[in-house]
């Protein structure tokens, strides 16, 4: 699945969050119910044989669930008047199945109260609204929540980059002992900085900085690549003294007592929306054949003729000073169709600074599924907080 990540992350091009894993399970059960072109396509996207879809697609969400700070959901809507096939309709989880009743406001109000519910109110709407013709909603919903397990500080963020610096911005700073948090790879783009934040239940939060000018969906391919071959990463505790990496300064520098070497990270806070119509990107999720409504493709989901005539995704990411949080709903509609003085001891510090436009990647830490990914052009700004209240609060709060 994490292909399909690399994919849609490589039409990146700016601010912007997406999640793979809230599409891959959708796009399995429609390529076990498709036939002909559709079928084939579906299967391409999803790397795997459309008999094997609906499986892996049940292990894929079973998996999820059993994640903590993770909560996953399956939504099927149809008109009275479409007849299922029974055994397309029990691949599905339980409970999925509700009715389109035809009455639009009503129905949309049905469909976007569920969003709202499964997403713990991060997503309020679906992002596919029923149409007078519309036959059939297939949604999935994901939402992730972790806090880190050393959490940042407020601080205003120090940037020359000028975008960012025209409004005081929200920084977080942090410092540990721990040097291999952070390292370098070299890409045939470039060089990447990947930073790993670590959060609660087994779910971090890697940062991506590539050289200046690299193309975001080259950095956000690059972080995925290195899940797969983190040996191509030199971490903190062998880089030279000097300009490391991008945003990454490894200094020597004096003190009065022995201390470890210490990793001081600077990065900005966030809060990243966007929505996606899938069918402008139909290629790289298989929809091609099935957009076509001049005739049926999904006679294993029920005789009447359907066809995808609407695709979408609506995703958020949340990223302060105590965790992260992410959601993001998607959802099918199917038409019928047819340094300080010389002291006496030498120590090291790594500074690491995100003050440009960076990616991310929030994946489970032990299987390297990437749960959600993007890319930050528009940190929040520094907020007046009344009564000296801090973001950490606003945060707490938001639980």
């Amino acid at each position: 699945m994490n292909g399909l990540t690399r994919r849609w992350a490589a039409t990146a091009r700016g601010g912007t969050v997406f999640s793979a894993a809230g599409v891959w399970p959708l796009l399995a059960f429609l390529a076990d119910g498709a036939t002909g072109p559709a079928r084939t396509e579906l299967s391409e996207a999803l790397g795997l044989p459309a008999d094997q879809a609906a499986g892996a697609a049940r292990e894929l969400l079973g998996a999820l669930a059993a994640l903590p700070g993770v909560d996953t959901a399956v939504g099927l809507w149809t008109k009275r008047t479409l007849k299922l096939v029974p055994e397309w309709k029990a691949g599905l989880p339980a409970e999925a199945h509700g009715v389109l009743t035809g009455d639009l406001a009503a129905d949309r109000r049905a469909l976007d109260a569920w969003a709202a519910e499964r997403t713990g109110g991060l997503i309020g709407a679906m992002p596919v609204a029923p149409i007078e013709d519309t036959e059939l909603v297939l949604a999935g919903a994901l939402a992730l929540r972790t806090r880190w397990l050393r959490p940042f500080t407020e601080v205003p963020l120090e940037t020359a980059y000028a975008p960012w610096a025209d409004v005081e911005r929200l920084g977080l700073r942090r410092t540990s002992a721990v040097l291999d948090r952070v390292g370098v790879a070299g890409t045939p783009d470039g060089w990447v900085t990947e930073l790993k934040v670590l959060g609660t239940g087994g779910l971090d939060v890697h940062l991506l900085l590539g050289e200046e000018g690299m193309a975001p969906g080259r950095v956000l391919g690059a972080g995925v690549d290195l899940l797969h071959r983190p040996r191509t990463v030199v971490p903190g505790s062998r880089l030279p003294y000097g300009e490391a990496g991008p945003g990454l300064r490894v200094v020597k520098e004096r003190s009065a007592r022995r201390e470890p070497p210490t990793l001081d990270v600077v990065t900005a806070a966030y809060d990243v929306t966007a929505d996606h119509d899938l069918l402008a990107r139909h290629e790289l999720f298989g929809l091609t054949a099935a957009r076509d409504t001049s005739a049926g493709h999904f006679h294993g989901v029920s005789a009447a003729p359907l066809a995808v005539g609407a695709a979408g995704q609506s995703a958020l990411a949340r990223f302060g000073a105590l965790g992260f949080r992410a959601a993001a709903v998607t959802a099918f509609g199917a038409v019928g169709a047819g340094l300080p003085p010389a002291l006496r001891y030498v120590t090291t510090r790594i500074d690491a600074t995100f003050d440009r436009p960076f990616g991310f990647l929030a994946l489970h830490r032990h299987s390297r599924l990437v749960l959600a990914a993007g890319w930050v052009t528009d940190p929040l700004p520094f907020p007046q907080y009344p009564d000296g209240k801090h973001m950490n609060n606003a945060w707490e709060n938001d639980e």
